[in-house]
Formats: C-alpha cells, structure tokens, sequence
C-alpha cells in the first residue's frame, strides 16, 4: 500500500487510540510487523499553545518511518497551523480525526461531530493539505447516526481536497463501540472513490482481517483494540495473508517477555510517576485470561514504583507458568 510516496511495508496499520498508541506502543506493533502506525491524537489547540504533556504525545523520536501524526479540532486555520507544526518537527504523515465518538470532542465540535458538517469538513481538508507539503490522511466514521450516514459523500470530499488515504471505522458516532461494524458501508465508499481504504472495526484475529480486506476490497485494515495486550497480532495477520495457517498464541514466557520489554520502554518514556500509571492498562490487557489475573490487576493497581510492578509481574507469571505446565499435564493424562 503507498500514502503519498511512502510505500508501506504491510497493508495493517495501528489504530490511533488515546491513551494508547504512545510512541513505546507505536514502536512495539511496527516491530511486529504493522505497515504504519498513527500516533493518538493530539488537539491542535493544546499542541500549539499547551503542556509538556501534549508535546510528548507528539514525540516520535526514533521510530520507524514513516511517521503519521493525528491531530483533531474544529477550526480550519487552527488544524492548518497545527499540521504544520507537526511537519516541522518530523511528521511525515498528518492524519486528522473526524472519528472521535467521546463526548468531550464532539461538544466542541470536533471529530465525528464534524461529520454533521459537510462544508466545514471541505473546508477543514482543503486548509491542512494546502498548508503542509506532506501527504495527508483522513479517519472517519460511517456518519453520525444511523438516520445520517454520509460516509461516501465525506470521502467525495475528502478525495477532491486531496486527502492520500481514507481510514473509515465502520460505526456511527450513536453506535460507540456497541454493535457489529458496518463492513458493507466501507466496502461502497471503496467502490465510490479511487484513494486507499483503510477498514477498521472489529478486527481483532486473522481471519477476520481477510475477511475484512475480501468483503470490502479495502487497501489495509487498521487493528485497534485487537492489539491491546498482544500486539504481536500484526506478525499473526501477516502470516495468515501470506500462508493460510495460523501461528500459536505466545506462551506465558514469551509474553512475559514482551511485556517486561514494553514496560521498560513505557518507564523510560514516562518517568517513574507517569510511567507506573500508564502501565496498569497494558498489564491488565497482557494477564487478561491468565489464572487469578483479575486479582492479580486488583493488587497491581495499588503498586506506586516501578520496581514493584516488575517483580509483581515477573511473580505473576512465575506462578500462571505453574498452573500452565498442570493443566497442560492434566490434559495430556
């Protein structure tokens, strides 16, 4: 798949996820095998005027390129200023979110709520890709309700202001995240304009990605919650497209590993305060459906050092190893 002229190496891209797709995320899934992965969004007024916080969701200090920054708001110039600034600083890709469901960004107009807004999008797309010299993408959703799903006429839009890529999350704003994601609605937006697709929405095994890809003709699929807490389920997918056969869940070890990686990366990205906090989410996804891993969550929660947390991981899949090894005797008895 190509954006602009970068040709990426798979045709899975990460899903931008607030709170989640940090740059040790980003890095993590790329080195599993994800074509791109979009960083979570930042608000172009508080990327322009704002903390260090929101800077360093901007950082994308040695990934793999190319690099997609996404960036939401509601004000034309605002996006324009905002997408040059990420630029400026790196970002090879600007990605613009109209697909945002949560309350705090459409009540300011922002995200999917732009979708009720066809002229304002026009003029939102034409403002940012005027003002940068970089390829330009686009994520929506099917439309704001069901009543008003405008899907393929935003995408009309969208490919004459010249956005390079369409990432659609087949739900409307109304739907959340309830529900069974719209797969016929991307696969007529696909039909209805020739820039690459991007299908997202509940893709979270291989064989429900090329399910997706054959059902919609998209170009890519984007993976988002499915990669929390095993983000290795890019290397998975891409094995499937290419082979038919499916690979085996890591074990305990393996995991372990991986997640005492990611943990290191999260600390030394976040400090230790931060870092602790931002870690209990990802542990929670990678212990999910271990022996004892609600408790285990439980007490983790209450840890305050980073120190803890890996010596209470480590002993957590110490013992999940134990029960492993019985139950794997006890079924082979």
């Amino acid at each position: 798949m190509q954006i602009g002229p970068y040709f990426l190496n798979s045709n899975l891209i990460v899903a931008p996820m607030a709170g989640v797709t940090d740059r040790p995320f980003r890095k993590l899934c790329r080195a599993f095998g994800a074509g791109l992965a979009v960083s979570e969004m930042v608000a172009s007024n508080s990327l322009l005027y704002g903390s260090e916080k929101t800077k360093r969701r901007a950082d994308s200090t040695g990934e793999t390129e190319p690099v997609s920054m996404q960036i939401v708001g509601a004000d034309p110039a605002m996006l324009a200023e905002a997408a040059k600034y990420n630029a400026d600083r790196g970002a090879q890709i600007i990605d613009i979110n109209m697909g945002c469901p949560a309350k705090k960004i459409c009540n300011v107009m922002a995200g999917s709520a732009l979708l009720q807004n066809e002229p304002l999008v026009g003029r939102i797309l034409a403002a940012v890709v005027k003002a940068v010299d970089v390829p330009v993408t686009l994520k929506i959703r099917t439309g704001w309700d069901k009543n008003s799903r405008n899907a393929i006429s935003v995408a009309r839009i969208a490919e004459a202001a010249g956005i390079q890529a369409l990432a659609i999350h087949g739900r409307t704003r109304a739907c959340g995240y309830s529900g069974e994601a719209e797969y016929d609605t991307i696969a007529a937006v696909k039909a209805a304009i020739g820039i690459p697709v991007i299908a997202n929405g509940d893709i979270t095994t291989p064989q429900k990605a090329r399910f997706v890809l054959d059902y919609t003709k998209a170009d890519a699929v984007m993976i988002g919650r499915g990669a929390q807490g095993q983000p290795w389920i890019f290397r998975d997918i891409a094995h499937y497209l290419k082979t038919g056969e499916l690979l085996a869940r890591p074990g305990v070890t393996e995991t372990l590993a991986m997640l005492i990686g990611h943990l290191h990366d999260i600390y030394d990205f976040y400090g230790e305060y931060t870092g602790v906090r931002m870690a209990r989410k990802h542990i929670a996804w990678y212990t999910k459906g271990l022996p004892d891993s609600a408790g285990f969550r439980h007490a983790m929660n209450q840890l305050q050092t980073t120190r803890g947390q890996l010596d209470a991981v480590e002993q957590f899949f110490a013992e999940s190893t134990g029960h492993t090894y019985i139950m794997e005797n006890e079924m082979a008895a």
